[in-house]
């Protein structure tokens, strides 16, 4: 697996645009491949348009262990907000799916977690913290989601692994 990621990663994109500029941006600022910035976000947040694309939808919640998907950024806020005001802590936030009680002083407040960019920018500062931890990237990815959980880990990196494989096939964009 880790052979097809790096033969993945090497090989000519079908097409350019096809990781959207703000994605690029994260990716670049800390040093990661923006098709894996990309790809975790889709598995992460991922949600399907009418038009029956994939994208990663800024305004996801994961609660509890159920997700949400909120049609604004104030309709996200205001759910977590309530959530959190009432003690919770078990909360995935935005595009990366952050996790609150984990990572609540990088995210600073539920308004600031939920704000495309900045919730970009946090998941790609998490992402290359476990590559480094790690040392390899394919064992960062499953450290993303399930540090400390091996099975979960090797589940979830298939899961992106998918979600690249759509990428270079051009089925998601």
């Amino acid at each position: 697996m880790v052979r097809a990621l790096i033969l993945f990663l090497l090989l000519p994109a079908a097409a350019p645009a096809e990781v959207p500029a703000r994605y690029q941006q994260a990716a670049a600022e800390y040093g990661l491949p923006a098709k894996v910035v990309y790809a975790v976000a889709l598995t992460e947040s991922g949600l399907r348009l009418q038009s029956g694309r994939a994208r990663p939808w800024p305004w996801t919640l994961n609660i509890e262990g159920r997700g949400h998907y909120y049609p604004t950024r104030k309709a996200a806020y205001q759910a977590l907000k309530v959530y959190l005001d009432r003690g919770g802590r078990r909360a995935d936030v935005g595009l990366m799916q952050i996790h609150w009680r984990a990572h609540h002083r990088l995210l600073r407040d539920p308004w600031a977690a939920l704000d495309p960019m900045f919730n970009l920018r946090v998941g790609a500062y998490l992402l290359r913290e476990r590559w480094q931890a790690a040392g390899n990237l394919w064992q960062a990815i499953g450290h993303y989601h399930a540090p400390s959980w091996p099975a979960r880990a090797a589940w979830y990196r298939r899961q992106v692994a998918r979600r690249l494989g759509q990428l270079r096939a051009g089925g998601v964009s």
